[in-house]
Formats: C-alpha cells, structure tokens, sequence
C-alpha cells in the first residue's frame, strides 16, 4: 500500500509524516477523554448525583476538547508543511533535471505531458504524501488503541471489533490491482488529451487555412470522449469501493453493537460501559474508511509519481571536469543511431576550424541537423568521438563546453520578456550600448526604437514581430552572448530576402575570427563558405570549398545546379 520508490521523493518531509501521526493519535486519546466525560456525565446523571459531582467530569471534558482542538489544528497545518515541502522539493528537483538533461528532457515525453506532471502531477503526489500516508500509519495504530482499550471492558466484544477491522485493508488490496491499471490508463488518457489540445492551439493557424479545423475538432471530441469514459471506470471504481469500505465500516460497528446490546441484557457489563464502547465502537472503522478514501486520491499521485520518477531516474549526460584549451571543434569516426539499430550517420569525420566559415550541406534527412545536436552535447555518438580543442566534449565540464557555443537555428526561442531581458538572458553583463550595436548590425535598431525600445515586451512565440525580425533579434543575442563557436541551423529558412542577406552578411563577418558553422538547405548562402561538408546517406560524400566542389562535378555540384535552374525558373514566372 506505500510505494517504497516514491518514498525516496519525500525528502526531509519524512519527520513532519511521524509529528503528524503522533499529533492523530494525541487527538483520539481526547476523543476518548470527550467519550469518558459524556458517559460519566450519563451515570451521574442515573446516581442523582449532587451538581458538584459533575464539576471534574466538565473539567475533563474541557481539556479533552482543547486538546482535542490543538491536535486538529496542528495535524492540518502539518499536513500542509508536508505538501508544501514536498511540492517546493519535488518542483527543484524536476526543473533541475530537465536543465541537466538539456535537449534529452523531452525524449520520451512530450511537451504537453512534462508540463502536466509537473504542475498537476506534483499537485497529485502532494495529496500522496500528506493525506494518505499519515492515514495509512494512524489507521495502523488507532484500532490496536482502541481494543487495548476496550479488552478491559468487554473481550468478546473487543475481539470482534478488531476481527471486523482488517476487512476494510483486505477490500483496498482488492480494489488496488484494478485501481492502479485505471489510473495508469487515465493519466495516459490525461496527458494525451493535453498534447493533442496543445497540438490544436498550435497549428490552429493552419487548421483554419487548410479548413481542417472542423476534422481536427472531431478528433479532439474523440479524445475527450475517451478521457470522459476513462473518468467514468474511475468513478465506478470508487464508488463500487466506498460502498464496499461503508457496508465494512458500519456492519462491523453493529456487530459490536449489537454484542454490546447482548451482554447488558445479561448484565455481564454495566451501562455506562455499553455506552462507552457503543461510543467507540465506530472509531474502530472510521482511521480505515479515511484510509479507503484517501487510497483512490493516492492512487492518481502514485500514476503521476511513476512519471516524475522516470524522469529523475533518467540518466544525466555524462560531463567531465576539464576546461577547453582551444575552440576548434573535431568529429572523429562518428556514427550515430536514434532507435539502436538504424544508422542515421556513418564514419563522420569534421574538422571545424578556430576561426572561418564551415558550411554542412545535403538533400533532407542525410543527417545535418543530428550533426548539430552531437556538436552541442544533445546526443552522444554510438562510435568515435567529438573533440573541442582536442578534448574529447564527453570530458569537458558542461559549464565550461556551453560558455564556448551557440546555436542559432531556425526555431530558436525568443522569450515573452523585453528584448532588454532577452539579451540579458545571455549576457547578464551586456550595456545598452552593446545591445543597440548587435541590433544596428542586424538593421533592426530602428525599428526597436520605434517600437517602445529595448523595453518593448515581445509576444509568446515572438508573434508580435515577423519571422524575419526574430530570426534577426536571435542573431543579435547571440552576438552579444559573445561565444566561440557558432551553429547556424538553417537560421535563414523560412524569412525573407533582406533578412536572409543581413543574417549571412554578419555570419560572414563573425566567421573572421569566431568558430562558424553553416547549415543551409539553400547553397546559394554557403558559396563564400572556407569549406563544405556534402552529405548523402548519412556519409560525408565530398569536402572542399565551393569553387572545389563545382570543378568536381559530383553530387554537391549536380544539387546546386538543379537549386539554381529551379530559382532562375521561380524568378522567371515572378518576373
């Protein structure tokens, strides 16, 4: 019923689990004080006593409420230093991970689903871990208590109630085997809902375009239907299992009863005693229907808890500790396979200069753009190795490697923030000077002035400037970032000309004395590149500068031919 491995998750919060506890058992002693004052209260009632009598029984009773109420109100606000220590932690420890995995964390998961396992998630496990395992250790003390008490009193009547108890736990375990198969299908039903959702919002601009939105909206019906029905066998299952702990709970406490009702007709006990153990006869049912409620609410936890623990449990990079002695950038023999057995790149061997323009080219899909995710320490080879400055990366310290390279690609993030806290984001140190000097050389100066400044908050998505502007804003916090080596990764698809000529002027520029790496689908951009890896296969098929490669007349001079004939063609039908 306690899973060991989410334990772990819990931390320092352990101690706050055992207050908690002890602070439930301290009230139910005041509950049996406030039972004792009522039944003795009875009796002297049945004696006649005179009315100073009862002032020690009030007396009792007074203190057993307050005490009573001190230990409600210290349980509750224990239970919530749990949740909040647990959701503090548990938060760090995620946000943390998915920094140290960098580019790894959505691997196995998608971008709708990390988010809600970490937010709704560790919401869910907080309830986990400050409702059902405090429960589930008082629920374990409290009827041994209460027949420890009552043994003295009445044993028949004891054992009963203490036989009648475990019923409740056996039903639990019952339920649990199919309660845990529900859950893990409605966390699948859950989170698959919120990517397709997410997947909607996103591509809604061409859902309108391609009229698909009507077809898109039936699908996501279908998904809510199927989370709906998902929903409903939760449900059921609850209530088929809370009626079950009921019929338990409230059978056992008659049966007591009812013993108890027997043995004072007989007089084997007095009535003050009856009324005393009809009284408790219930506590011994109500620690474990808590627990039973509290199960189905743990049950959600423990689905989300697996996920947030896989993902803790993944594997962090491997990092070493040493520090770069040079910024050229090596690839020895490097071959590479996303599902294990595929192999996407082949023997590759590189070699990026200090200084100058290297240029990556080849049809789609021959393996550029995994080039780059090697070269920033996103994916490790299968085989060979990847050298920077002539230090294998996977030996270099992860602080040291990123405070040498940048990757502008084409989707590169542009954050719902002031463009000042955009560039500060990658240069805490930058002046206001070097920030209007990046925009200048990106001739985007003018229109950030125009604009509200370097204060100008740009939109989620940067959809308040146009491709081409945040393509340019990019490139202009890279340059401030002030780094060694720079990836470009098809940084100029998707925008238009003067942008496109702007962004390759500066790459040229930064390649004088920077590191700078060129992918492009369109050769016309990498003509002045130093020198050019082509691509076929995922092979380095030839190698050499542009004017090289065209004398050659092989593969690279046969894709800028057709490229070319197909532009002046496109051009011709404008014209």
């Amino acid at each position: 019923m306690i899973d060991k491995e989410l334990m772990k998750l819990l931390g320092n919060g352990k101690k706050y689990i055992v207050y908690a506890v002890i602070s439930m058992v301290i009230g139910l002693f005041a509950n049996l004080g406030i039972t004792f004052s009522i039944c003795s209260a009875i009796s002297l009632t049945m004696e006649k006593a005179l009315p100073q009598a009862y002032a020690p029984v009030a007396i009792l009773a007074f203190l057993a409420i307050l005490v009573r109420y001190v230990c409600t109100r210290c349980t509750g606000s224990l239970k919530d230093r749990i949740g909040r220590e647990v959701k503090k932690d548990l938060r760090e420890k995620t946000y943390d991970k998915i920094v140290r995995l960098g580019g790894k964390s959505t691997a196995d998961m998608s971008m709708a689903g990390l988010t809600q396992v970490s937010m709704e998630g560790i919401e869910q496990l907080d309830l986990y871990f400050s409702s059902y395992i405090p429960q589930f250790f008082y629920a374990m003390i409290a009827p041994v208590i209460l027949f420890l008490i009552s043994v003295g009193m009445d044993a028949k009547v004891a054992i009963v109630l203490l036989c009648c108890v475990p019923l409740i736990p056996v039903s639990i375990i019952a339920v649990s085997k199919w309660a845990k198969k529900i859950f893990a299908k409605y966390w699948d039903k859950y989170t698959s809902m919120g990517d397709y959702f997410l997947d909607s919002v996103q591509g809604l601009k061409e859902l309108k375009i391609f009229k698909a939105d009507a077809r898109q909206h039936e699908k996501m019906n279908q998904t809510a239907e199927e989370f709906r029905q998902i929903t409903m066998k939760v449900l059921t299952m609850q209530l088929a299992s809370t009626t079950i702990m009921d019929l338990v709970a409230y059978g056992g406490a008659g049966l007591g009863i009812a013993f108890v009702v027997k043995d004072l007709s007989t007089g084997k006990i007095p009535v003050t005693t009856a009324i005393f153990l009809m009284l408790i006869a219930v506590d011994f049912f109500l620690p474990l229907r808590a627990f039973g409620s509290a199960f189905h609410i743990a049950m959600n936890g423990v689905s989300a808890g697996k996920k947030i623990l896989h993902l803790l449990e993944t594997p962090d990079p491997v990092w070493g500790s040493r520090e770069a002695e040079g910024t050229d950038l090596t690839l020895e023999n490097v071959s590479f396979s996303y599902d294990g057995e595929r192999q996407v790149l082949k023997n590759i061997n590189m070699t990026f200069p200090k200084a100058g323009m290297s240029a990556i080219v080849g049809e789609s899909g021959c393996g550029k753009s995994t080039i780059v995710r090697l070269a920033d320490g996103n994916s490790v080879p299968l085989m060979g190795q990847i050298l920077v400055g002539g230090i294998p990366l996977k030996e270099l310290s992860r602080s040291d490697f990123y405070s040498h390279i940048a990757v502008v690609s084409y989707n590169t993030y542009i954050f719902n923030d002031t463009v000042r806290n955009n560039f500060l984001l990658a240069a805490p140190e930058a002046s206001e000077a070097q920030m209007k000097e990046a925009l200048e050389k990106v001739n985007l100066w003018n229109f950030i002035q125009e604009n509200g400044g370097l204060d100008k908050v740009i939109a989620e998505d940067a959809s308040n400037i146009s491709g081409g502007q945040k393509q340019r804003l990019a490139l202009a916090v890279n340059l401030v970032a002030d780094k060694d080596i720079y990836i470009f990764d098809e940084a100029t698809s998707n925008i238009d000309v003067e942008s496109e000529a702007i962004i390759m002027k500066n790459i040229k520029a930064l390649s004088r004395k920077k590191n700078v790496i060129v992918i492009s689908h369109r050769l016309e951009n990498i003509v002045p590149a130093d020198q050019i890896y082509f691509l076929a296969a995922g092979e380095v098929k030839e190698r050499g500068s542009h004017e090289e490669l065209m004398a050659a007349g092989q593969g690279y001079a046969e894709l800028y031919r057709r490229q070319k004939a197909l532009e002046e063609g496109y051009m011709e039908v404008m014209a």
